[in-house]
Order: structure tokens, then C-alpha cells, then sequence
């Protein structure tokens, strides 16, 4: 519904705020004492009918008040009754107000037998994007920041031992942070994306793609005030300064209301990895469907794009289809909480295959930008017979190509110091030579192509 739909119906109105003066993504960020100091509180209200104070009264908790500022994305959301809504219209700094969108956890197809057994090796995605091939030259995602918002982890999972992840979030009903939270995960959703993303291998099974990464994830779904609970994650991980964030969620169809927010990530060098959906062709989801993320669609192990995997044309000029490439998504086996295993497929399961290539691939080039990553990734991409354009846009991208375009010194695995040759009984012998050693100096990453798909998206 529109905030005019809400303010006819129940008289008060959920919107999103964002600011002239505070530029998405701004280091300085803006502070709640600020806002208030500007007189922009004024706008908000508390109302027994709003969203809010509904949550708060049926869960025993202090209502969360009439706004909440998320400083690191430069946004507010809060509750306006008409009067508001039209002050803030009119007033000058506002650069927008949107209605307060209602986010979901994009499901995945769940098969009839869902449990798997771990397998030895590599999973077949893993395999099919030629992973190990990065690997071996010893890029796994050490020093990597990876963000992940979902419905939480089972930490005690083998596949997360100490260091696997970094750290986490809850945020509750209301969307207030949990103090102390435990890494439980609320369903199983978030433990399997997580395990993809970084899972250590466990008996030489392989099933995460970037396994030295750390993981900053923050668990925002499902129930309660949903969106309230995503922004607060996506806050949080901005303040952990991730490098990479892989979102398995939105809101169906297209809606500009999180074009502020992917522009604050794009400020402060975030590349955002964002399933597309799982409603089949002629659908998408936001923010999966925005031009200045980086789309992912499902395939199978045999090059197929997955009838559930969402695509759809757009008539803007750039970046006119999505998803913007697919990755592996079918019959995918990753960790289930409780210590075992579980196939499920969706585009929630290739995206991060997807977001843990990133991973790699900074690894390698440690100075590239989030948008040089981002470049490489889709100009690495093939298109097999199997895979219709209008369905898989660009297709699969390959890892060993993508670090070749991004840096191609970055391809040469490291050599091992030749063992020093056994001293020689004989006669005296002239002073061996001493060899200069020189560092190899990285070559600077390859710029991307001058067409460009994803310049920031400049809102009108």
C-alpha cells in the first residue's frame, strides 16, 4: 500500500527519510542529536495504530518511539500522520520520502528429501565457477569482510569454527539490537546461505566458497518489524565495514524505496550481491532488481536457468534485464543446523556462490574497487547454448577469467624457494656470486571497460 493508502485506512503512515545534506554512505553519517537539533522529529509521530506500537504492546516491550535514525546509511524510518507527511514533502532538506516497503525472505524450493550427505570434495558449484582454481593459487578469502543478513547461523556447526564468523547481530521484534545474542539461526536459511559463503571444509567436504573469509553476519528475519530489523543489519554492517554483502531477501516487484539505502553501500565501496527471486520469469524483487546491484540468477548442474529463478526486462536504458548473471542455485548441499546437511535450491543459494567469488577475487587485488570486482565478474561470464539470454542475461561467470581480467599477474602462482644445493668437498672455490632478490611488484588491476553498467543511480 502507498503512505497516501495507509493514511485513508489507518490515518498513520510508515515512511523512509533521507536527507539533502547527508549523502548516503557519508563517513560523518548523521547523528540522531542532529536530526533532532534540525527540527525534522517534529514530522513524527507515535500512534496505538501504527505497525510499531502494535509489536511493542503484544511483546511485552518499551515502544521504540516515533522514529529511528540509522546514522551509517543516512536514513530515518518513522511513523507521519497526514500532517507530517506533508511537512516533510514540503520541507527543503528532505531529498525523499518513501513509503516503508514490507521485505520477505526470498523462500527457497525446498525437495522432498531435503537432508543430504556430505559428500568429499568440492559441491558441484563450487566446481562449476571454477573455484578451486583460485584456490590453488591460494586466494580463499583471508582478510575478506563478507556481510550477511538472513535468518541467523547455528554457530555450533562444524562448518563455523573460531574465526569463521567474525561476528553477529539480532535484532529483535522491534528492531532494537540484542545485547549478547547467541549465534542460533531462527530457521535454517541463513545457517546454509552462511555455509556457502564461508564454510570450513569438514571431512574434506568442500562446500564454502571463500573458507578463510570472516563472516559479519547479522540475523533480521523472520517476523516482527521486518524492515525496521534489515535496516538495522544493514546499519550494522556498514559500521563493521564489510566489504561484500550478500542479501537473500526483498520485497516483490519493483520498488524504489532501498535506492537510497544500495546507495549508501555503494558510497562507502560495499559491493551488494542480491538475489533476483524466486517467482519464474516476467518478476523480479527489490532491491535485486536495482541497477546498481549485482543481480543473481539460478542455474542447475547441467547449465539450465531454474524455471522458479526470476527474470525481467526493464525499459531504462542501463543494466535493461535482470538478473545480471546466474549462478549455481539448483540442488545445492550445504550445512543444516544441528551439525548435518541439507540440499535446497533457490537464487538465495546462488548468490553466495556469487558474493564469495567477490571475495576471492579482492583477495587477489586487495586495491581493486568494488566496482573493478564487480566488472570482472560480469565480463567473465559465458552464455552456453542451455542458457536463454532473456533468462540468464550475461550467464556464469568463471573465477580464473575474472582474476585475469581484474589483474593478470594475479593468475601465476607463487614460486616455491629452490632447496640450497649440498656444499662440495673439493677445493677452495671462488666466493659464490650473491643474487639481488627483487620483490614482485603487483601490477596495478585492470581497469574496467569504458561502458560502464552500473554508474550510481541518481534518483528523480
Amino acid at each position: 500500500m502507498s503512505v497516501e493508502s495507509n493514511l485513508e485506512q489507518f490515518g498513520v503512515a510508515e515512511v523512509i527519510v533521507s536527507l539533502k545534506d547527508v549523502a548516503p554512505g557519508a563517513t560523518a553519517g548523521l547523528a540522531a542529536t542532529e536530526f533532532q537539533q534540525q527540527n525534522l522529529a517534529r514530522y513524527f509521530t507515535t500512534s496505538e495504530r501504527s505497525t510499531r506500537s502494535l509489536l511493542a504492546a503484544a511483546s511485552n516491550k518499551p515502544h521504540p518511539g516515533a522514529y529511528r535514525v540509522y546514522e551509517h546509511l543516512g536514513i530515518v524510518l518513522g511513523t507521519v500522520n497526514r500532517m507530517g507527511w506533508q511537512g516533510l514533502k514540503t520541507d527543503s532538506r528532505i531529498a525523499s520520502v518513501d513509503d516503508a516497503p514490507k521485505l520477505s525472505l526470498i523462500q527457497p524450493i525446498r525437495p522432498i528429501a531435503a537432508v543430504a550427505a556430505p559428500t568429499t570434495g568440492p559441491t558441484w558449484g563450487i566446481q562449476k565457477l571454477a573455484i578451486p582454481k583460485l584456490w590453488d593459487l591460494g586466494y580463499r578469502g583471508r582478510g575478506m569482510r563478507i556481510g550477511h543478513l538472513d535468518t541467523g547461523i547455528d554457530g555450533k556447526h562444524p562448518a563455523f569454527p573460531q574465526g569463521a564468523i567474525a561476528a553477529f547481530a539480532e535484532f529483535d521484534v522491534l528492531g532494537n539490537e540484542v545485547h549478547k545474542p547467541k549465534v542460533t539461526d531462527s530457521g535454517d536459511h541463513g545457517t546454509h546461505t552462511a555455509a556457502t559463503l564461508v564454510g570450513r571444509p569438514v571431512k574434506n567436504f568442500q562446500f564454502g566458497v571463500a573458507p578463510e573469509a570472516a563472516l559479519y553476519s547479522a540475523k533480521v528475519i523472520e517476523g516482527g518489524d521486518v524492515l525496521a530489523r534489515v535496516l538495522g543489519g544493514l546499519n550494522w554492517c556498514l559500521g563493521q565495514q564489510v566489504q561484500i554483502l550478500s542479501l537473500s531477501l526483498g520485497f516483490r516487484g519493483y520498488d524504489p524505496s532501498f535506492l537510497p539505502l544500495i546507495e549508501a553501500l555503494r558510497a562507502r565501496g560495499v559491493l551488494p550481491v542480491v538475489a533476483v527471486g524466486n517467482e519464474g520469469p516476467g518478476t523480479s524483487r527489490s532491491p535485486g532488481n536495482y541497477d546498481n546491484v549485482l543481480s543473481v540468477g539460478a542455474t542447475d548442474n547441467r547449465d539450465r536457468v531454474a524455471d522458479y529463478s526470476s527474470s525481467q526486462p526493464f525499459t531504462r536504458p542501463l543494466d535493461p534485464l535482470v538478473p545480471d548473471l546466474v549462478g549455481p542455485g539448483s540442488g545445492v548441499i550445504s550445512a543444516l543446523p544441528g551439525g548435518g546437511y541439507q540440499t535446497l535450491s533457490g537464487t538465495s543459494m546462488a548468490t553466495p556462490h556469487i558474493a564469495g567469488l567477490a571475495a576471492l577475487l579482492w583477495q587477489a587485488v586487495p586495491t581493486a574497487t568494488a566496482i573493478q570486482i564487480e566488472q570482472a565478474i560480469l565480463q567473465s561470464c559465458r552464455r552456453p547454448a542451455a542458457m536463454p539470454q532473456n533468462r540468464s542475461n550475461r550467464g556464469m561467470p568463471d573465477a580464473l577469467s575474472a582474476l585475469k581480467i581484474l589483474n593478470p599477474s594475479a593468475v601465476t602462482k607463487p614460486k616455491l624457494k629452490a632447496a640450497p644445493k649440498a656444499k662440495q668437498p673439493a677445493a677452495k672455490s671462488a666466493p659464490a656470486k650473491q643474487v639481488a632478490q627483487t620483490k614482485s611488484m603487483p601490477r596495478k588491476p585492470a581497469q574496467p571497460k569504458a561502458r560502464q553498467k552500473k554508474p550510481k543511480s541518481t534518483r528523480r
